[in-house]
């Protein structure tokens, strides 16, 4: 097949670092809150994957029409399906809740018309996707914030994104964990794995809380509950989802001690914001903002800064 691109690959990912920094010769993105996407236009087929391998496609026809519709033969993009709120800034929840146009931002390109382009440095890489992108309606190019690290990180705190990527422009592009692509947040936010649930309370229905986890050293960790961010159709739609989960004891390696609690096989992702971690490990602040199914639960980890 003339137009098939030889290659199937896994994203690259930024390291989390604690704090904003300026490096010479990197340059400093906006960080996106969607969900994570490999397009691959094959001649008139277009495959939107996941980090997980489901294609997207039909979840997102526009933006594979818009793909597709683009001069190359074939292309591979490395970017984020978004959906942006009035101010500009793109919020997971809005995909969630289909509340505006989802749009494909792309910030790299790693194949293009015959060419793997995975070892030429980032800087060239970006021209290509410039050149092969263009300006379109539902895909945009990410968007460079200042030269500046330290600047960078004022403006994404200004603006209300939920972070900036660094990356060193010379970087080629490397499958998996890479100290080449740093991300640094402003907005916490982050996945959990949903080990259970406790009692709804007055005149509430379905559940009251979900109690979260996340893995360390192979065991699911407790890291508290969430009880925010639900309307009566998220509590009943979950709910529905969570019967055939249910088992008699805890998948969590240090349960919590809560009356009445409802534990699951930890088979679901939740996206979830909050303010802070507390000194012994526990989200302050949780608010729920949706399910994710483009992620494992052990892949569900505590972040350690570098």
């Amino acid at each position: 097949m003339r137009d098939r691109i030889p290659i199937r690959i896994s994203p690259m990912l930024a390291t989390l670092v604690a704090k904003p920094f300026h490096k010479p010769g990197w340059v400093y993105e906006e960080k996106y809150d969607g969900y994570r996407i490999l397009a691959y236009k094959e001649g008139d087929r277009v495959s939107l994957l996941s980090r997980n391998g489901i294609d997207r496609a039909d979840s997102f026809p526009k933006i594979a029409e818009a793909i597709r519709k683009l001069e190359c033969s074939t292309l591979l993009l490395d970017g984020e399906v978004v959906a942006f709120g009035r101010n500009g800034v793109s919020r997971f929840q809005l995909l969630q809740e289909h509340k505006s146009e989802p749009k494909y931002a792309a910030f790299d390109c790693l194949y293009k018309e015959g060419g793997d382009l995975r070892e030429r440095p980032l800087s060239e890489r970006r021209s290509e996707l410039e050149t092969a992108v263009g300006k379109g309606e539902l895909f945009l190019v990410s968007r460079r914030l200042s030269a500046n690290g330290l600047a960078a990180y004022r403006v994404a705190r200004r603006k209300g994104y939920e972070g900036l990527v660094a990356k060193d422009a010379a970087s080629h592009y490397f499958e998996g964990r890479s100290s080449l692509w740093l991300k640094v947040k402003v907005h916490q936010e982050d996945e959990f794995v949903i080990a259970g649930f406790t009692p709804p309370r007055g005149s509430r229905k379905y559940f009251g809380a979900l109690l979260l986890g996340v893995y360390e050293d192979g065991k699911l960790r407790y890291v508290g509950k969430v009880g925010t961010g639900f309307d009566s159709e998220k509590l009943r739609s979950l709910y529905q989802k969570f019967k055939p989960l249910v088992r008699k004891s805890s998948a969590l390696a240090d349960p919590p001690r809560e009356k009445g609690a409802t534990y699951l096989t930890p088979r679901l992702v939740a996206q979830i914001s909050f303010q802070e971690w507390t000194a012994d490990r526990k989200l302050r602040q949780p608010v729920f903002l949706g399910l994710r199914d483009d992620k494992e639960p052990q892949d569900v980890v505590i972040p350690k800064p570098m």
